[in-house]
């Protein structure tokens, strides 16, 4: 039986690794399909602490790993399938290749995964312009027009943050009012460098290596646009990666595992949760590794008493 088990590998699971085996709890972390996380999607980070110079997401969660594996961390790359929890444990978890994994204590760091339109130029343009993270990301278009797609509170935030940088910023949404909350909607209508295109949805993303505009159809008339851009965001909100945990934590009503502030613990005994899929409000490298740090310690002290 393990000790403590961590699923995820982003800024949240590989702290909570750290910390884990640095107290000699001998942790196992399971990476999910994406090993190092959303991160490593992003080419340039600057906002992460000790790296004036950028350095790329990918960099990052190597590092992230060495520091966890130089500790005593064993990392196992694969897909949890489902789990069974138990209040005060044990907790039994099921992985793709049919390995079971049983351990006391159990945290979570499955994170969140943002909304997508589902254009293959999303992809193709992956941080070559693309992006769902303006805080992350918007001081990369400094003077440049950018778009954002969406009408909720995140576009609107998104939106107007973005004006500290970019000349123009674009706002495309499919209706011709806005769902955000009024104040927000108020604020972005206000700001004179945002531009909305009501009526409206994104088609196409268009350039040879990098972002350089978005094609844009009018769902009432069908016409077709060009709008030159170097930067899109999308700001359609994100998803929690928490479906196999349903039934059995308690969550908020968009899938955010709830935990117990100002700590990590879970309504289930010896089970924590940490980074995205935890938190709805700051998504950030530096937050999720701070919740990975809170987990690690807490489960450390559970387990000791």
């Amino acid at each position: 039986m393990e000790k403590i088990a961590i699923i995820g590998s982003g800024p949240a699971g590989y702290t909570a690794a750290i910390y884990a085996s640095r107290a000699l709890l001998q942790p196992i972390l399971i990476t999910g399909s994406l090993p190092g996380g959303q991160l490593t999607q992003t080419t340039d980070i600057e906002n992460y602490p000790a790296y004036p110079d950028a350095i790329s997401g990918f960099e990052l969660m190597e590092a992230f790993k060495k520091q966890a594996e130089k500790f005593g961390t064993r990392i196992v790359f694969d897909n949890v399938e489902s789990v069974e929890l138990k209040n005060g444990g044990p907790h039994k978890l099921l992985l793709a290749n049919g390995e079971e994994i049983i351990t006391k204590a159990l945290i979570i760091a499955t994170g969140a995964s943002p909304k997508w339109l589902g254009l293959e130029s999303e992809k193709r343009f992956m941080a070559k312009g693309v992006s769902a993270c303006a805080t992350c990301d918007g001081a990369f278009f400094k003077g440049q027009n950018v778009v954002v797609v969406g009408g909720g509170d995140t576009a609107m935030e998104e939106a107007i943050f973005l004006t500290r940088f970019a000349s123009k910023v674009y706002v495309v949404h499919r209706r011709d009012k806005l769902r955000a909350s009024k104040i927000m909607a108020e604020r972005a209508m206000k700001n004179p460098k945002i531009e909305f295109i009501w009526n409206s949805v994104v088609i196409d993303i268009f350039g040879e290596n990098q972002v350089e505009g978005v094609i844009v159809k009018n769902v009432l008339s069908n016409q077709v646009s060009e709008i030159k851009v170097n930067g899109y965001f999308a700001a359609l909100g994100h998803t929690p990666n928490t479906s196999i945990f349903k039934g059995m934590l308690e969550m908020d009503e968009y899938g955010y595992i709830i935990t117990k502030e100002p700590g990590t613990r879970t309504n289930i005994n010896g089970v924590f949760a940490a980074g995205d899929c935890a938190d709805k409000i700051f998504r950030q490298a530096i937050t999720a590794a701070g919740m990975g740090c809170k987990a690690a310690i807490e489960a450390e002290r559970w387990l000791e008493n």
